[in-house]
């Protein structure tokens, strides 16, 4: 989950309407409730945007249409911070009575929801979802955990390469093709343009690392009967992470200045025209085109190891599910698909710019809307996403893989001995998590 990217999110005005039910769930499941109501009250909370009224108009017309379609069936919807979700939802979990029937979550969220014992299974409900077989791979693990599913995914969003093309054009040289490349592109501009960050690169823009160590070939963790062991320090990851912090350094990016940089950080730097290049999301072209550099710049895939490869990037992006405590399962899952099944994805791209989840959806929106095309093909190339564990959470929030990148960046550390107290953390937390 990237909760940042909304920052970005264009704010046009829309109507949503026409969203029926769908597929009924079965009468029981395991939701830890007593019945389900078929009338009544549904209580959601979802994100509350930075410009959240496009998103008001389309949740508003969303459950009018889903009222009149179930008599006798409300839908209360709450907007809460993203900044205290996490308490707020964690709390619901252990109040069955004060809690909502559905919730949008952060996808890296899903594994640390399913232990806490607050998402529904709703595997079966997916499973016979006509929508759902288009559902996007790397989407659909952000809802799966232990091979069950907990939620429908609402949006994805990934990162590619932003750069000026007028910097290229004046310099003569073209967009880099590979990992390599895209590295000595970078030190070569900063050479020539001492004033400007070849590429954009920061210590704790951990989602932007990502991709150079999996085009290596590393992974950040690996998975044997449901339990998972770093991997950060493998031989493959840690090539990924040199080829990163080879960029931080006087002759790219200072490390004084960019050790403490992250993702909004670099791209702030791309659109005041303070860098060449940097690696931003689909989420982050409104930004850029609000910066000075607006009719100056493209965006293609970030290049992977070999010529014409994409680096795999990380799928972020939230999703709504159903919880176990509610007592209007059926009702529930049924608002759940109306939120996020084809025509809502792509009402919502419309209105806030989330790009769909749904291949045929996505190639859609790529049409109308030119600058999805390379993020498109990002996703099309095999993105990724983190280990489905309730430990990631911990990883994530103690700031583990900054901190190696920093003590790197430094040189308090070498990438051997950084990786290496970065796995054992790791490990102490997939151990902590169960």
């Amino acid at each position: 989950m990237k909760l940042s990217a909304r920052i970005a999110a264009p704010a046009t005005a829309l109507v949503l309407a026409g969203l029926t039910a769908t597929a009924c769930a079965p009468q029981t499941s395991d939701t830890g409730a007593k019945g389900d109501e078929k009338t009544g009250t549904l209580r959601v909370w979802l994100f509350q945007e930075v410009g959240n009224k496009p998103k008001e108009q389309v949740v508003d017309a969303a459950v009018a249409a889903f009222e009149k379609a179930h008599e006798g069936v409300k839908a209360e919807i709450e907007y809460i911070p993203v900044d205290t979700r996490a308490q707020r939802i964690k709390a619901a979990f252990n109040d069955p009575k004060s809690a909502p029937d559905l919730i949008e979550y952060g996808n890296t969220d899903t594994a640390g929801y399913v232990k806490d014992g607050g998402l529904a299974d709703v595997s079966k409900e997916f499973a016979a979802w006509d929508e759902a077989k288009d559902t996007d791979p790397t989407a659909k693990q952000s809802v799966t955990v232990g091979g069950k599913v907990y939620g429908a995914p609402l949006f994805v969003g990934v990162r590619a390469l932003y750069y000026r093309t007028d910097i290229f054009e004046e310099l003569g040289i073209g967009a880099p093709k590979t990992q390599a490349e895209l590295i000595s592109t970078a030190k070569k501009i900063h050479q020539k343009k001492p004033d400007l960050y070849g590429l954009a690169v920061g210590g704790a823009y951990t989602y932007g690392a990502m991709p150079f160590i999996w085009a290596n070939g590393g992974e950040l963790a690996e998975e044997s009967g449901g339990t998972y062991k770093a991997a950060i320090n493998s031989d493959k990851a840690r090539k990924g992470i040199e080829a990163y912090t080879s960029l931080f350094g006087d002759d790219n990016c200072p490390a004084a200045k960019c050790a403490a940089m992250g993702g909004n950080a670099t791209v702030t730097a791309f659109a005041s025209g303070k860098a060449a290049m940097a690696i931003g999301g689909d989420f982050s072209h409104a930004a850029v085109e609000a910066g000075t550099v607006k009719g100056k710049y493209a965006v293609v895939p970030l290049p992977g190891v070999a010529e014409g490869s994409i680096a795999p990037a990380f799928a972020g992006g939230n999703n709504i599910g159903v919880l176990r405590s509610s007592s209007h399962r059926t009702l529930a899952v049924d608002l759940m698909k109306a939120l996020t099944g084809k025509e809502a994805q792509g009402k919502m791209f419309d209105a806030m710019g989330f790009l769909p989840t749904y291949t045929d959806v996505r190639a859609e929106v790529a049409k109308k809307e030119p600058f999805v095309e390379p993020f498109v093909k990002t996703l099309g190339a095999g993105a990724k996403f983190v280990p489905a564990s309730a430990g990631w959470g911990g990883i994530d929030s103690s700031l583990v893989l900054p901190t190696m990148f920093q003590e790197i960046v430094s040189g308090r550390k070498d990438v051997a001995a950084a990786s290496d107290d970065a796995a054992k953390k790791m490990d102490a937390a997939f151990t902590d998590a169960g």
